[in-house]
């Protein structure tokens, strides 16, 4: 194939291991290469290519590996799923910019490419903290957790880091799509540095150069910045400090056993960082990735990392 071709290919292969038919425009924002590639050319090659016309099952609306063109009607159906999720993941994620020390929210998973696999699927989220309070942030959302269950929603801030760092240590296909997926729900101004921080992610996903499902950030209200300011005020000191060091603590020895009894497990438990993915689904990504690489016939680009 030509480059363009492959790279089309790579694109709707990558979306395919989570059953996601692509629009042209998500083919282009999220596409696979070395190098950015403008929509027009891939229309232009997707009506072209002879090559892709029998590997691609090719729509108006939606483009599909061939012979699995039924994810059309499941994307459809999630879509409408996600639609209604929306709203809610909005709200509670400004429910989580209230708390202390918290200064962004973004939201993440599958609802963040409109993908929600059922109208009651998690509100997947991460936050960026203030340095030296990861725990204490984290703790504060966990009581929004489980308010949030009383009411049947599940919110799971399950990635919590300090602002100070920002960057993503582990460089794959997986992670650069997890950031360039997000949706920066509040503190624009930490996303827009998290982004630059991760400049290697343009290195595999060239075009992904901003937020493709974009929602207006809106305020937290008086009340909410006025009980943030309190509680911030109250545990930005020495009294602070030992809350989380406490939290930590003991966090720490009940997350230990789990670290230790999973040996795919992506979570990294430290001062700087709370990320609890004890079952690491980017293991299983890339696994299945690869595999439809190599029925392909293309390289595989799993491991692909760009320089800053």
């Amino acid at each position: 194939m030509e480059p363009i071709e492959a790279a089309i290919l790579r694109t709707i292969l990558y979306a395919d291991v989570f059953n996601f038919p692509l629009t042209v425009a998500e083919i282009h924002h999220f596409f696979i290469h070395h190098e950015p590639v403008s929509e027009a050319e891939i229309r232009r090659t997707l009506a072209t290519s002879t090559r892709l016309q029998s590997c691609l099952y090719i729509t108006d609306e939606y483009i599909a590996r061939a012979g699995r063109e039924d994810l059309i009607a499941l994307r459809r159906i999630r879509c409408a799923a996600s639609r209604e999720l929306w709203p809610l993941a909005a709200a509670y994620g400004r429910w989580l910019a209230r708390l202390p020390f918290v200064r962004m929210v973004a939201l993440t998973g599958a609802l963040a490419m409109h993908n929600a696999r059922h109208r009651r699927d998690d509100l997947d989220y991460l936050l960026v903290t203030r340095p030296g309070r990861v725990w204490l942030a984290r703790a504060f959302s966990i009581l929004l957790v489980r308010l949030a269950r009383l009411q049947g929603v599940e919110v799971c801030p399950n990635y919590v880091l300090a602002e100070t760092h920002l960057e993503q240590q582990r460089r794959d296909i997986f992670i650069a799509h997890e950031v360039a997926q997000m949706v920066p729900l509040y503190g624009r101004a930490v996303y827009e540095r998290m982004r630059e921080r991760n400049a290697w992610v343009l290195g595999c996903l060239p075009n992904a150069g901003g937020v493709f499902h974009h929602e207006n950030e809106r305020p937290i209200g008086r009340f909410g910045a006025g009980f943030k300011r309190l509680l911030e005020a109250l545990l930005g000191g020495r009294l602070g400090d030992a809350l989380e060091r406490w939290e930590s603590r003991r966090k720490l020895r009940r997350f230990s056993a789990d670290i230790h009894r999973l040996p795919h497990h992506s979570a990294r438990l430290d001062d700087s960082q709370v990320k609890g993915h004890f079952n690491d689904h980017g293991h299983f990504v890339l696994r299945q990735y690869t595999e439809r690489l190599r029925e392909y016939g293309l390289e595989s680009q799993t491991a692909a990392t760009a320089a800053d």
